[in-house]
């Protein structure tokens, strides 16, 4: 018996084409279907693994399908950040929300990269979790499973700053405790050897992460959430093209 094709669903708020586009041109052996408004737009001819799922609120009714096993895995697309990732939450029956990125700088070398989200990744605990299911996912894709912890200084920095001393003694910590190492504010290095890296905390992630995707030239290929039951790649909607992320999504069905 022939197995069913899986469904990747995306969603469409802003920049409607764009994400057709993506969806039009990514190869993965996947059907796709995209969540919009009605009359938002049209997918064009020669697609037929492509369709529309229309509704007046596409953010609920992509992560209704997510759950109910409607589709196998969602991508944010463009839909609005917060009232997507809240309804997903709810859904899902979580506080929050952890994600991981898969990212990869202009010189092509792929890693991991968490928190990114700017109320992640503020604890001990939290970035233990990420570290543990982190390597997992670096395992999925061929990564290496060594882990760097950041700070917010180096060694000789202790005492100049309270908050610095505490990063340090907090990535000293997670670095004991998750098997890794503490590359202190040398990311540069950390990435070398590194296929997972955990930034000191959930504002300075989303700022590395900006920074690297659009201004350095890198890519960013979506961020899975990592604490549900149930696969969903988020993604910025600032980025230039969906179908990184849509590959990931396919990737990880697998």
């Amino acid at each position: 018996m022939q197995a069913a094709v899986r469904k990747i669903g995306i969603g469409i708020g802003a920049d409607a084409e764009k994400v057709v586009d993506s969806a039009c041109r990514v190869n993965v052996p996947c059907d796709i279907v995209c969540y919009c408004r009605p009359g938002t737009t049209k997918v064009p001819s020669g697609h037929p693994r492509v369709r529309l799922a229309e509704s007046g609120t596409p953010e609920t009714a992509l992560v209704a399908d997510l759950m109910v096993g409607a589709i196998d895995a969602a991508v944010r697309g463009t839909l609005p950040a917060n009232v997507t990732l809240q309804t997903l939450k709810v859904a899902a029956g979580v506080d929050h929300l952890e994600r991981i990125a898969l990212l990869e700088t202009a010189g092509g070398k792929k890693f991991l990269f968490a928190p990114v989200g700017i109320d992640e990744g503020w604890t001990v605990a939290d970035k233990l979790a990420l570290i543990r299911k982190g390597r997992v996912i670096a395992r999925r894709f061929g990564l290496p499973e060594k882990v760097g912890v950041l700070s917010g200084g180096r060694f000789g920095d202790v005492g100049r700053h309270a908050i610095v001393d505490r990063s340090m003694a907090d990535a000293e910590l997670v670095a004991k405790l998750g098997d890794a190492v503490h590359y202190e504010i040398l990311i540069e290095d950390a990435i070398e050897t590194c296929g997972l890296i955990i930034a000191p905390d959930g504002i300075s992630g989303n700022l590395i992460f900006r920074t690297l995707a659009f201004l350095g030239a890198g890519h960013g290929h979506g961020a899975p959430v990592v604490n549900i039951a149930r696969l969903f790649v988020d993604t910025s909607r600032a980025q230039p093209d969906y179908t990184n992320a849509l590959l990931l999504a396919a990737s990880l069905l697998e």
